[in-house]
């Protein structure tokens, strides 16, 4: 592996998508990779659409092209549906089942199901968790954010071990939340490793 790895990570304001960005970033630094982040805020203030592109190696931007993801991560499925400009068919989707209906919207919100057999026919590498549940069975839903990243470094093609990724989330995250956030870690590992 070159070690050149891209991340297209999406989501509704207030899930911690800037907090995963950044703990992703530290963890590649300290494996001694080279890490660039940009941050597109959205109306993350009100629920609105949020993103951040990260890209691990010797990359000069960290704009992902279109279909340039390794992977998309995504916190809600309509985010995922979302940020499919950016997958390709080697591209590994993780994505949390677990919908944020918009109160300010009279338009029916499509099934999750439906969402993803669309994916699953569409893309070889679909894996749907529905970590909302497992942060609140860890303690939180506002342990989402760790359940994801939990689940991506269950992929083995993802170059971050998992301890990198505990010691960076240490790092950023007030010790009395370690415990939560460390089962919440281990649960979506566990969910994708089986």
């Amino acid at each position: 592996m070159d070690n050149h790895y891209s991340i297209y990570i999406c989501g509704v304001g207030g899930q911690g998508i800037i907090k995963t960005s950044t703990i992703i970033g530290e963890a590649a630094m300290n494996q001694g990779l080279e890490v660039v982040m940009s941050e597109i805020h959205g109306m993350s203030q009100r629920g609105g659409s949020v993103s951040t592109e990260l890209k691990i190696g010797g990359y000069n931007s960290s704009i992902i092209p279109n279909r340039g993801a390794d992977m998309l991560l995504a916190f809600e499925p309509i985010e995922t549906i979302r940020g499919l400009d950016k997958v390709n068919s080697e591209t590994k989707i993780v994505y949390n089942t677990h919908p944020i209906i918009p109160s300010s919207t009279d338009k029916p919100y499509p099934s999750v199901d439906s969402i993803t057999k669309v994916l699953k026919e569409n893309f070889k590498h679909v894996l749907p968790i529905n970590g909302t549940e497992l942060a609140i069975e860890a303690g939180s839903v506002l342990a989402l954010n760790m359940v994801l990243l939990g689940a991506v470094t269950a992929d083995d093609n993802f170059p971050l071990s998992k301890e990198s990724v505990i010691d960076a989330m240490k790092n950023n995250l007030k010790p009395k939340f370690h415990d939560m956030n460390l089962k919440a870690i281990e649960s979506g590992y566990k969910s994708i490793k089986g």
